[in-house]
């Protein structure tokens, strides 16, 4: 039952987190040049109704998230979540009445096929422990603000795609982070009810996800959904599962084939994930 929870509320969160981020990259693409990567920037876009529906969407999506966090591991929610171009793509061809070509459905199915043959051979012990000590953290603290660190700046010193593309990997990375720290979180509600606002996590979780956010929309405002959602539908997962490994001591495939065939399906997601991406229509804004 609880995977089941768990299934439903990260498919829900993945179809929040693809009509908002249609939303706000329109919204952010019209911002000026000059606010990215500034929190100006969240300013301009908040006088923008079509970006504070998505900001909504983005939350009710943040929210949905928790809960699947909640009743299952990183391991499990993170790759559904996802799967938000496989929705986002369809909201593209109806907002701009076209209809989706061969390549696209393609696409859309090798995502999906990719993502439910990974977690079709996860092992039904695959839950770790749901509050990691800080000593557990600091690599995946380290590592993060290291590449964000680095990236970035770069970022802000280039133009066009190559922006977009380093501002996602930046937010790409954090929102790992902010997936761990959301997991961690709700771990400590279901032990400590209100007493969770003792613990630091939740604080850092605020920090992680207003930093995330900026550079998202700076991803957003730079170029089109197929440089920063393919980079951000990639990464995050990729960066959750580690985080859930290394940090939370969750288990992936417990055999030889069952690994075999996780990186198999994985390989497939990427696939179809690059086939979406280089749908024209999420090449313009």
């Amino acid at each position: 039952m609880s995977t089941a929870i768990a299934v439903l509320a990260a498919l829900m969160s993945a179809v929040c987190f693809g009509v908002a981020s249609v939303a706000q990259q329109y919204a952010a693409s019209k911002a000026p040049a000059g606010e990215s990567l500034r929190p100006g920037l969240l300013l301009d876009l908040a006088r923008r109704p079509l970006w504070v529906a998505g900001m909504g969407l983005t939350v009710v999506s943040f929210v949905m998230q928790g809960v699947a966090l909640a009743f299952g591991p990183l391991v499990l929610v993170q790759p559904v979540a996802a799967t938000d171009l496989v929705f986002a793509l369809p909201l593209l061809a109806w907002r701009r009445q076209e209809r989706l070509t061969p390549v696209e459905w393609t696409g859309i199915v090798c995502t999906a096929g990719g993502v439910a043959a990974f977690l079709a051979v996860l092992p039904p012990g695959s839950a770790g422990a749901p509050t990691p000590s800080l000593v557990a953290w600091l690599p995946a603290f380290l590592c993060v603000g290291g590449i964000v660190a680095v990236l970035a700046p770069l970022g802000l010193r280039t133009a066009g795609k190559l922006r977009a593309g380093l501002y996602a990997v930046s937010a790409a990375v954090l929102f790992s982070l902010l997936d761990s720290l959301t997991k961690s979180t709700t771990g400590r509600i279901r032990a400590d009810g209100a007493g969770a606002l003792r613990h630091w996590e939740p604080y850092a979780m605020v920090g992680v996800g207003i930093t995330a956010l900026i550079l998202s929309q700076s991803s957003f405002q730079a170029g089109s959904l197929a440089i920063s959602l393919p980079v951000i539908d990639t990464l995050e997962p990729i960066g959750a599962v580690v985080i859930g490994v290394a940090v939370f001591d969750e288990h992936l495939a417990a055999s030889p084939v069952a690994v075999l065939t996780q990186a198999i399906a994985g390989g497939v997601a990427v696939v179809g994930i690059v086939l979406l991406a280089r749908s024209p229509l999420a090449r313009t804004p």
